[in-house]
């Protein structure tokens, strides 16, 4: 009885551990990188605000011709305006004879013009016969997004990219464009929003129609708060995201991610969403997913990113040498993750099962081992039993190079819905969510394949009002158009 109440009495410390750390403690796993950029920001400012003071102006001029050295060539897509500096007089100085040019120094710097609105002026002649009176002539006006309305399909691009990949709210918007001079109503920019996700909802469902073509894929869900107006405050509603990524192992088929919104997580939401999916669903541990597999349509590939979560909490809770060592084991399978990373299918395999193997093989009868020695009423225990629970899903990668270690590609790509989620709080209605949902799809897929998404979103918006035929949706994907030009390295 005594060692029944101490393991309940470690179980609730255990609880209360975690409860303090979701409150007041960090969540993540490792630092994440925006924390750490901040960080890295003020260390740099203040770098800087040194050197200005006291470096000396052959300092100045020393660390100038390092910084052109290094610095690499700015995009040649972008226009250039050109200024001459030229000598006042030819004379030379010493003789007074004439100077010839023997070449020039050219120096290039980044200028920024300010967002800047305009109005485009279309006018439309109108001509009349003088011996028909009643025949009157006039050219068809061009189509547009919203009839008799403001915005050109740029302009309605702007405001999506704003919304969606940059999470600036529309109120918020609103505010930038007044600074302006031009007062745009909130309410007028959801108006364009909500027709231009109308317009995209055929490409959207082609990409995922696209992305259920393949033989794997990953899965995740995350929760979407939306207005529930009937009874004065939120319900709970789900992003499901879909994503593809087969660069990794050098697969040929473009990267690319859709979201569904459902209003609940019940098993009958990944199963209309994957309708006709064939192959390999990695997932987390996520029991709506089990019902596809017990159908024989997927094969399901588990997360050691979540199994390696639950011993991390419990390792930080304080001592904790069984988690602690877990965490040391499923680390060793990362680092040779990090060295077949970019390799083929083949290649991966080969390496996992001749490095891999041997790890997981050890793995799994030690959790038993050190299972019996503990209470199952503790959180290690259910740990424990998570992973070997999942443990076939979790050795798939070991026999298939195309399958990765985790689903943290999914995560990374559901990781802006969580960021436009926390800045907007929550989605106005069930359809102001499938308009997210619709949006966000495009614009990620756009970031995945480096595509610019305001021209992007732009373009495809004025193919479709101009009539863009339903039978070729194919080349209004992201992966139809080109990819923004890098910065290249100065040789």
């Amino acid at each position: 009885m005594l060692l029944a109440e101490r393991a309940e009495s470690e179980r609730l410390r255990q609880i209360i551990r975690e409860l303090q750390r979701h409150r007041f403690g960090r969540r993540a796993e490792s630092l994440p990188e925006e924390q750490l950029q901040f960080a890295l920001e003020e260390a740099e400012q203040i770098e800087a605000a040194g050197l200005a003071k006291s470096e000396s102006l052959v300092e100045r001029k020393a660390r100038a011709a390092k910084r052109r050295t290094n610095r690499g060539a700015l995009p040649t897509h972008l226009p250039r305006i050109e200024t001459v500096v030229d000598v006042a007089s030819t004379i030379c100085p010493g003789c007074c004879g004439t100077l010839h040019r023997i070449g020039e120094d050219v120096s290039e710097r980044l200028d920024i013009v300010p967002a800047q609105f305009r109005v485009l002026v279309v006018r439309r002649p109108k001509y009349a016969c003088r011996t028909c009176e009643d025949v009157v002539v006039q050219a068809a006006a061009p189509a547009r997004l919203i009839e008799g309305g403001l915005p050109t399909e740029a302009t309605v691009a702007q405001v999506l990219v704003s919304k969606y990949a940059d999470h600036l709210p529309l109120y918020r918007q609103a505010q930038i464009y007044a600074r302006q001079g031009v007062n745009l109503d909130r309410s007028t920019l959801a108006d364009w929003v909500g027709r231009a996700a109308f317009l995209l909802r055929p490409v959207h469902q082609r990409l995922l129609d696209r992305l259920k073509t393949s033989s794997k894929l990953f899965a995740d869900e995350t929760t979407a708060p939306v207005l529930d107006p009937g009874r004065g405050r939120t319900k709970t509603g789900q992003f499901w995201a879909y994503a593809r990524d087969d660069r990794p192992w050098g697969g040929t088929d473009p990267p690319g991610v859709a979201y569904v919104y459902a209003p609940d997580r019940k098993a009958a939401q990944p199963i209309a969403h994957l309708a006709g999916f064939r192959g390999i669903l990695q997932v987390d541990g996520y029991a709506g997913y089990k019902v596809l597999a017990d159908r024989g349509e997927i094969q399901l590939a588990f997360c050691w990113s979540h199994v390696r979560r639950r011993f991390y909490e419990l390792a930080q809770g304080g001592p904790a040498p069984i988690a602690s060592e877990a965490l040391v084991r499923i680390a060793a399978l990362y680092r040779i993750e990090d060295d077949i990373r970019g390799r083929s299918a083949e290649d991966r395999r080969a390496m996992r099962q001749e490095r891999s193997h041997p790890l997981v093989e050890a793995f799994q009868p030690w959790l038993r081992e050190k299972r019996s020695l503990i209470s199952q009423k503790t959180k290690l225990a259910e740990a424990i039993r998570y992973a070997l629970s999942r443990w076939a899903g979790l050795c798939l990668f070991l026999d298939d190079g195309r399958v990765e270690i985790d689903n943290n590609t999914v995560e990374r790509a559901i990781r802006p819905i969580a960021l436009n989620r926390k800045n907007a709080l929550f989605a106005g209605s069930d359809g102001g969510a499938e308009h997210w949902a619709v949006i966000a799809s495009l614009i990620e897929t756009c970031k995945l394949l480096d595509v610019e998404p305001h021209g992007y979103l732009a373009d495809v918006i004025t193919r479709i009002v101009n009539g863009h035929p339903q039978s070729r949706l194919d080349d209004l994907l992201p992966s139809a158009y080109p990819a923004t030009p890098k910065l290249s390295a100065v040789a």
